[in-house]
């Protein structure tokens, strides 16, 4: 396990899980969202973020925080590991509601209140971005994959490692 990615809904605890396995391993962790956003809650081009991510995914080793859809198939073909949390969207949503108000490593800026868009989203999330999801994993059957289908069996990983 060497190059890692790590997916799921928005609020499934991706980053928290990346976090203790960047502990656990040594690897060095990226986390998607501080590619793309700006501390101001704007965004870079579309044509730096590939090339900011183009650059993690040509070194040795690498721990990938996050999903944009739009990626996702260069990041799976790269790893040799991928961790999908694929949790209910309750569970998401109140681990949106439970990092409202923190400073958090994976992201340039505080949530201080709830986006109607992403809540909407994550309620979406099954239904609309998992199926896709669940077809890339299928294309790149070879590597290791890894799903968790709820955050006891995470915890319980991340001891066992």
């Amino acid at each position: 396990m060497e190059k890692v990615i790590i997916i799921g809904c928005p609020g499934s605890g991706k980053s928290t899980f990346a976090r203790e396995l960047e502990e656990k391993t040594g690897l060095p962790l990226y986390y998607l969202d501080m590619l793309y956003w700006n501390s101001d809650k704007t965004t870079v081009t579309k044509d730096i973020f590939r090339e900011r991510l183009r650059s993690i995914i040509s070194e040795d080793k690498w721990i990938i925080d996050g999903n944009y859809g739009s990626t996702m198939e260069m990041r799976i073909s790269e790893c040799d590991t991928v961790f999908f949390l694929d949790y209910s969207a309750d569970i998401c949503l109140s681990g949106i509601k439970e990092r409202m108000g923190k400073t958090r490593p994976d992201m340039p800026w505080i949530e201080t209140e709830e986006d109607a868009e992403f809540i909407e989203f994550i309620k979406n999330y099954n239904t609309e971005s998992r199926p896709k999801v669940l077809e890339l994993l299928n294309k790149y059957s070879e590597k290791n994959i890894i799903i968790f289908k709820n955050r006891e069996d995470a915890d319980t990983y991340l001891k066992m490692g």
